[in-house]
């Protein structure tokens, strides 16, 4: 099934890209969110009128995201307390909510299917980088340092 892109989408292409997809994919994900259309004729003459507003709005979200890249870029590093065993192990976990919650908390503005955690949740005290993938393709990286309420 052809469709055309209304904005980036991860891995499939850019705005304005005729992709073809498979029929479930289009039919259930992107078309009732917005992300493309089917490419009929009267899809790609109403694409074309509406193109120039489609690059001014993904401009303008691109632009959004470079200011939080810098934000999240300059809190370089961020700590947090946990109750943890002589030997370093948490009791329970820190996972992607509690990592957008804290950042949140230090003023940046981050949403959890941002965040990812490349070795799923934190179970030990120590320091991890989190890459957090903003829109078009930008990557912040921050530091969290996690801290043992005994050594605290």
């Amino acid at each position: 099934m052809e469709i055309i892109l209304l904005e980036k989408v991860r891995n499939l292409g850019a705005l304005g890209d005729t992709v073809k997809v498979k029929a479930g994919y289009a039919r259930n994900y992107l078309v009732p969110q917005g992300k493309a259309v089917f490419a009929s004729e009267d899809n790609i003459a109403k694409f074309e009128k509406r193109r120039a507003e489609l690059e001014k709005i993904a401009a303008e979200r691109h632009a959004k995201a470079q200011e939080r890249q810098k934000k999240l870029e300059a809190l370089k590093s961020v700590s947090i307390t946990v109750k943890a065993s002589d030997q370093g192990k948490m009791f329970g976990s820190i996972g992607v909510r509690e990592i957008t919650d804290l950042l949140n908390e230090h003023g940046a503005e981050v949403e959890k299917r941002e965040v990812h955690l490349s070795e799923g949740a934190i179970r030990m005290t120590g320091q991890y980088e989190i890459h957090i993938e903003l829109d078009g393709g930008l990557t912040a990286v921050v530091n969290i340092d996690v801290v043992s309420e005994a050594s605290a």
